[in-house]
């Protein structure tokens, strides 16, 4: 049987990227004892590996496709294609950021300040780039974690990564600059990408992920409505799309579809039982594809 080998991101993502193949349709079954996560789908051999080295695993060809950071990508330079951007991350669907911190109580106010200081982060490279880049000399070391802590005491800031601000906030950082906005990618070779299968079996699992994203926070509602209230319950509905009606047996009865944000059903079904309509049902959804 032929297998597209892929890279699974290992830690801060896995739990996120496990839920989100879940609703694309592929169960993804992970060990703590094994790095060889186990799938319902037979076409894939999968290993767990870390986002910073993925790029360069995906660029020498030990995996046809993997998942990883855009910030990750910039930072080990690797060749890759992108196939997609999935805009998820460890605790919500939102970029996250590489943000300059310093202590609230620091005296400097933006990156020109550092001149000749030290400065620690995990993304050693693009932090170099983006130093150089601003004419700035200073020393940008590598943390091997407890970053936040450091700054103000080991080091005179620190480049974080920062996904609400919270963590920073708690630990009394104040942030001076953006220098990256990231979200997941879905990553493949050349090699992969000229081989038939590989590039089909690569196209097939971005639709479907990206259909799961496109279906988070949304519900399918399906009702039964009297033709004369029709106008009055399309007003009400703030829909994706104009909804799918269709006649029913009784020509006074029409039955009518759409899509809504979930957060909006709770104040949406009460107002449309007001206009008329009956029946009404809410579903969830796993996919949407555009």
């Amino acid at each position: 049987m032929k297998k597209l080998r892929l890279g699974f991101p290992k830690g801060s993502l896995q739990e996120s990227t496990v839920e989100l193949f879940k609703k694309a349709g592929i169960k993804i079954n992970v060990s703590a004892r094994s790095y060889y996560p186990s799938s319902d789908d037979d076409e894939l051999e999968i290993m767990l590996v870390r986002s910073q080295e993925t790029a360069r695993y995906v660029q020498d060809g030990f995996f046809d496709a993997g998942l990883t950071g855009y910030d990750w990508i910039c930072e080990s330079g690797a060749k890759v294609k992108e196939v997609c951007e999935l805009n998820y991350a460890k605790s919500g669907f939102r970029p996250v950021r590489w943000v300059l911190c310093v202590p609230e109580t620091s005296k400097i106010k933006s990156i020109k300040d550092l001149q000749g200081k030290r400065v620690a982060t995990e993304l050693v490279d693009y932090t170099r780039k983006y130093f150089a880049k601003n004419k700035v000399k200073a020393d940008i070391e590598f943390s091997w974690g407890a970053t936040e802590a450091k700054a103000g005491s080991l080091v005179d800031a620190i480049v974080e990564l920062t996904e609400t601000g919270s963590s920073l906030r708690a630990n009394n950082l104040r942030i001076i600059e953006e220098l990256l906005t990231s979200t997941t990618r879905l990553i493949a070779n050349d090699k992969a990408l000229k081989d038939k299968w590989k590039k089909e079996k690569i196209e097939n699992l971005a639709l479907l992920l990206k259909g799961a994203l496109a279906a988070e926070g949304m519900a399918g509602l399906k009702m039964n409505v009297p033709a004369k209230a029709l106008e009055n319950i399309i007003a009400v509905l703030p829909a994706l799309k104009k909804p799918t009606i269709s006649q029913l047996s009784d020509k006074n009865w029409l039955a009518l579809e759409v899509i809504i944000e979930e957060k909006t059903v709770k104040q949406i079904i009460p107002a449309l039982k007001r206009a008329g309509a009956q029946g009404i049902i809410e579903y969830p959804l796993n996919k949407i594809i555009y």
